[in-house]
């Protein structure tokens, strides 16, 4: 294996984040996904939904990238409006918002009964 070419990769992929850091979207999952994390420390909650929120940020993080890209080439291949071009679009962002609607779920799961027992 060579070695330069290995640790050049992670060098393209830390473009890669930083690129997605000029996003408005990404910034704003990046945030809550800080409130999220600062929840969990004054949460009781548990090493499995540490996991499973971690790798929910994880997700919905990486997937706001996939869709950046998606709409970065489809910009490049179509740069005049196209019914599919936008409809390509279109299909990313909903698959992003489809997660974070589930991801809102999973967090209320994890902290309402948690914070519900702070009252009762």
């Amino acid at each position: 294996m060579d070695m330069r070419k290995f640790f050049r990769s992670f060098k393209y992929a830390i473009e890669g984040i930083q690129q997605a850091m000029d996003e408005q979207n990404f910034r704003f999952d990046l945030m809550f996904a800080f409130i999220v994390i600062i929840a969990g420390v004054f949460t009781d909650i548990s090493k499995t939904e540490w996991i499973i929120l971690i790798i929910v940020i994880a997700l919905a993080l990486s997937l706001e990238m996939i869709n950046t890209a998606i709409e970065r080439v489809v910009d490049l291949a179509s740069p005049d409006q196209h019914p599919l071009a936008k409809a390509a679009k279109d299909i990313a962002a909903g698959a992003v918002l489809v997660f974070a609607c589930a991801s809102v779920i999973i967090g209320l799961l994890i902290f309402l009964p948690k914070w519900i027992n702070l009252w009762i």
